[in-house]
């Protein structure tokens, strides 16, 4: 990119901006009351309002989202960099609700609305494969000039992708307890990774649905990561041996080994950008850097559904 420095502009005054995290206090609206406001306004947008701030800007707290960009270098690409890595936050923070929510469907037998619930976290999956084309267009020199700047910051420590990896069970205390330190972040994050993950959760409505499954597999230590047990397997090979579109766990199966699949699809880009943009450099955070990302696109979330193919 440009080796020009970089001109930011203000966007945001921060010293207006209210940091509280609770959501801001609004007005509610009906049908009735927006039809009342269109008559006033002649189908015109709404321009005037009281106080200092707007309906939009306080419903998103977005002019405090908007002030949370702090590039650190005078490097180009850092801006780049930061945006998305604050926009794969946000995007993670979506699928992990829309898992948690697949998951107490499950619980409570309700399949059909698991799966429109888990086709939304395709999508979301779909969408965070993507921002890897904008990360893709930083250079090995563009990020060169601020990754002194990242000091031991490493994406292995962002919770909410630990949160994500969590849920779909692959657990591992010793990256839960990178957050060990922090008291606002640690309390949850003990709780994803002692308890069933959505899988698990799956697995017990196998054995509802009437399949044998073992005891270890129904009653383990959930904060282990999760292994293959012949049990499930063979679950799963009678659920795939006549398949059709009206078999709800036919549907749940392939339902879940799509996210399985996008979600290695996402390593896989990660991997790939990496090793483009760094090469065989050590990491920021401790690890290996592409040596480590290697390692982690060869896992699988629901290793049964993939053994099945064989």
């Amino acid at each position: 990119m440009p080796a020009f420095q970089p001109f930011v502009p203000q966007i945001v005054d921060p010293a207006g901006v209210s940091e509280a995290a609770a959501a801001r206090p609004m007005p509610m609206t009906t049908d009735a009351t927006r039809a009342v406001t269109v008559e006033e306004t002649g189908g015109r947008p709404l321009t005037e309002f009281a106080g200092t701030s707007n309906p939009y800007i306080d419903y998103q707290s977005i002019d405090l989202l908007l002030s949370l960009q702090h590039p650190r270098s005078e490097g180009y690409d850092e801006m780049c960099f930061f945006v998305m890595g604050q926009v794969k936050e946000l995007l993670f923070r979506g699928i992990h609700f829309e898992l948690v929510n697949a998951q107490h469907q499950i619980r409570d037998g309700e399949v059909a609305n698991a799966l429109q619930i888990l086709a939304r976290a395709k999508t979301f999956l779909d969408y965070i494969t993507d921002s890897w084309n904008v990360l893709s267009t930083i250079t090995t020199e563009g990020f060169t000039q601020f990754r002194d700047h990242l000091g031991t910051a490493s994406g292995q420590l962002s919770f909410m992708y630990r949160h994500v990896e969590f849920v779909l069970g692959n657990k591992s205390r010793e990256l839960a307890e990178a957050h060990r330190n922090v008291p606002h972040v640690w309390p949850a994050m003990l709780e994803a990774l002692e308890s069933p993950s959505l899988y698990d959760d799956v697995i017990a409505l196998l054995s509802l649905r009437g399949h044998t499954i073992s005891a270890h597999a129904l009653d383990r230590d959930w904060s282990l990561p999760y292994s293959p047990d012949a049990s499930v397997e063979a679950a799963w090979r009678t659920v795939y041996t006549e398949p059709n579109a009206s078999d709800d766990l036919h549907l749940l199966g392939e339902a879940l080994i799509s996210i399985d699949q996008q979600f290695s699809l996402y390593r896989w880009r990660h991997f790939t950008s990496v090793e483009r943009i760094i090469g065989y450099k050590p990491g920021t955070g401790g690890s290996s850097g592409v040596g480590w990302l290697d390692h982690v696109t060869r896992h699988r979330f629901f290793p049964e559904i993939w053994a099945i193919s064989n």
